[in-house]
């Protein structure tokens, strides 16, 4: 059985559960060593244990995202203990309330931009250096359709994916001469907890696994990959690219 990520670095956020943890477990099976990020011990240990029992190995790392300094940190230590980073996956997210704009509080509002973008930006600051100086490093962010949606009662996740999106995409564009790979994936509706929050009616056996997911995403963060800029929609199985409004 071949190892296509053998001897590769991958970060993952929000790795204790949903997306994250079955993103972190896949490739670590299929050979990258993963440092696990979130702020849930007890689910990156649980992720420890699954990566292990797969012959798999991973770093943890208790981290609350909105620890810019804390970002800083960790990005120091890669460089200190491996020199690069191969692959960065921008998964955690937080969903915020569901309530009319006019009603929501600034301070709760902060807090889900925080999470959602400035978590990211931070991240990308500090990890750039180290994504670079792998021979194909790759950086996935997971989107929402809300995004493009503007969804009602949602809309400190909706704005907040939208400026992701378009963070991810400028860096993108920065980076396009480079060895570096930037792109979005949207999952559509997947089988999480933020799901059941936002959705508590629906029925989650109609919805797709955070493991099927994951398939999807793997091949995004191997070196054989050269798309870059590009939005991969789960739902449809396309890769697009973005356009401007007519």
């Amino acid at each position: 059985m071949t190892n296509p990520l053998a001897d590769r670095i991958a970060l993952v956020t929000g790795a204790s559960r949903g997306i994250g943890f079955a993103t972190a477990k896949a490739l670590a099976k299929a050979g990258a060593h993963i440092v696990a990020v979130a702020r849930t011990q007890g689910g990156l240990e649980e992720l420890d244990d699954e990566i292990r029992k797969d012959g798999g190995s991973a770093t943890l790392v208790p981290l609350n995202l909105t620890d810019s300094d804390g970002i800083a940190r960790l990005g120091a230590g890669l460089h200190e203990r491996y020199g690069k980073l191969d692959i960065l996956v921008g998964n955690a997210g937080v969903l915020g309330p569901s309530s009319p704009v006019g009603h929501i509080e600034l301070k709760t509002f902060n807090d889900v931009m925080a999470v959602n973008v400035s978590a990211n930006f931070q991240l990308i600051r500090c990890m750039e250096p180290l994504l670079k100086q792998s021979d194909a490093g790759r950086a996935v962010f997971v989107t929402s359709g809300a995004a493009n949606k503007a969804t009602a009662y949602v809309s400190p996740y909706a704005a907040s994916k939208a400026a992701l999106e378009t963070l991810a995409r400028a860096w993108a564009q920065e980076t396009a001469n480079t060895k570096l790979r930037v792109n979005l994936f949207n999952p559509g509706p997947v089988r999480t907890r933020m799901r059941a929050t936002l959705m508590p009616g629906e029925d989650p056996a109609t919805l797709e696994t955070p493991e099927q997911i994951a398939e999807f995403i793997v091949p995004m963060c191997a070196p054989d990959w050269t798309e870059t800029g590009k939005f991969y929609d789960y739902k449809t199985r396309s890769l697009m690219s973005f356009r401007s409004p007519a």
